[in-house]
């Protein structure tokens, strides 16, 4: 089996309706816009494509396309997956991807795979489980009763766990931090992520309330350039951290967190942020070599099948992007998200794709029988 063709598609995607916020400093939920499908094929029909959900993904597809990875790819064998991945961080010493693309040709290989065996992608990377919790993780509300609210209807709707997403202040997030314990009571799993906000003394100061207030993690409250700065983060506080999300260098800095006590719950994965499917999970079996956790990110089509492939993963990631929202596809009533369905790895439900991406569109989930937990 041979690549022949290495070409990039578009895809309109709305903008979130209703709209949504993040923390001070961020900005919220962007408009409607172009992205980028890539699609790899080859001599035998066999074909894998990768969605990249980042806005502008379109534009810079094509210019990595037509630039270096067409030449790169055309003529190779499409499951020598290592090799490639090697080819593509070799090309990155001077390339300097744009880290959401490093681990976009990987995902399409992948996808190629899977389809061409006719298994979903988390079966062809060894299948952990049938089905995993998922935990509701809230955007930025204006008020501390909006999320309040939000984890009442969370629990209501079968989530047993919540993570928030509060306003980049320190003591404000740490007043929030313990309302919303005393208002769902010690017993439901609670994390925060600070989406890098706050520097070592404000990321200590809202730590200790985390570790009062009995979180179960403590999810990037600093950029995560610094080891160094995590790992003071971890000698001082005493709740869980959950590291190394979006640090350049995908697994090959993942241990330093581990090894610095600067990722004491575990590491974040994401096909996008760690280098594509190889990346991680290269990044989950390192985890769990050191005993500790691999926890996907984000909503993803690709997060879905890591969840069910990866053993030391215990959540899927649930957005919440309003106060009145449903529970997501794929959830049941009890809080589980279960495994997807079809060959491959779907591209997004709900967009119009062009006529020669649509059978890349795997059906709705459906209810199966879980075999394992």
């Amino acid at each position: 089996m041979k690549i022949t063709t290495v070409e990039v598609w578009t895809v309109t995607v709305p903008a979130p309706s209703p709209s949504f916020k993040w923390r001070a400093g961020l900005p919220g939920s962007g408009p409607a816009g172009e992205r980028g499908i890539l699609r790899i094929g080859t001599d035998t029909g066999a074909t894998g494509v990768a969605f990249a959900s980042r806005p502008g993904s379109a534009r810079m597809l094509r210019d990595l396309v037509d630039r270096v990875w067409r030449d790169e790819l055309v003529g190779q064998d499409p499951l020598q997956r290592e090799h490639l991945y090697h080819r593509i961080w070799e090309l990155d010493r001077l390339e300097e991807f744009a880290l959401p693309y490093l681990g976009t040709v990987d995902l399409a290989l992948w996808d190629l795979a899977a389809r061409d065996a006719g298994l979903p992608l988390w079966q062809l990377l060894g299948g952990a489980r049938t089905k995993i919790p998922a935990y509701a993780s809230t955007t930025t509300f204006d008020t501390t009763e909006e999320f309040l609210a939000v984890a009442d209807r969370a629990l209501a709707m079968g989530y047993p766990a919540i993570k928030l997403h509060a306003w980049g202040d320190a003591r404000k997030d740490a007043a929030l931090c313990q309302a919303l314990r005393d208002h769902v009571g010690p017993d439901v799993p609670l994390m925060y992520d600070g989406s890098a906000g706050f520097d070592l003394p404000d990321a200590i100061l809202l730590g200790h309330a985390l570790s009062d207030a009995d979180y179960l993690w403590y999810e990037e409250p600093m950029r995560e350039f610094s080891v160094n700065a995590y790992a003071a983060l971890g000698r001082a506080v005493r709740v869980p951290l959950l590291s190394a999300e979006t640090s350049d260098g995908s697994f090959m800095n993942a241990a330093d967190f581990v090894a610095a006590g600067a990722a004491s719950f575990g590491l974040r994965l994401s096909s996008e942020l760690r280098g594509g499917i190889s990346g991680a999970m290269r990044t989950a079996h390192l985890a769990d070599a050191f005993r500790v956790r691999a926890e996907p990110h984000g909503m993803g089509e690709p997060e879905r099948h890591l969840c069910m492939a990866v053993s030391n993963a215990s959540y899927f990631e649930s957005l919440v992007t309003h106060t009145e929202f449903e529970r997501a596809e794929g959830i049941d009533e009890d809080g589980f998200l279960l495994a997807p369905v079809g060959p491959g790895v779907s591209l997004p439900r709900g967009l119009e794709y062009p006529p020669e991406l649509a059978d890349y569109v795997n059906p709705d989930p459906v209810v199966a029988a879980a075999t394992t937990e």
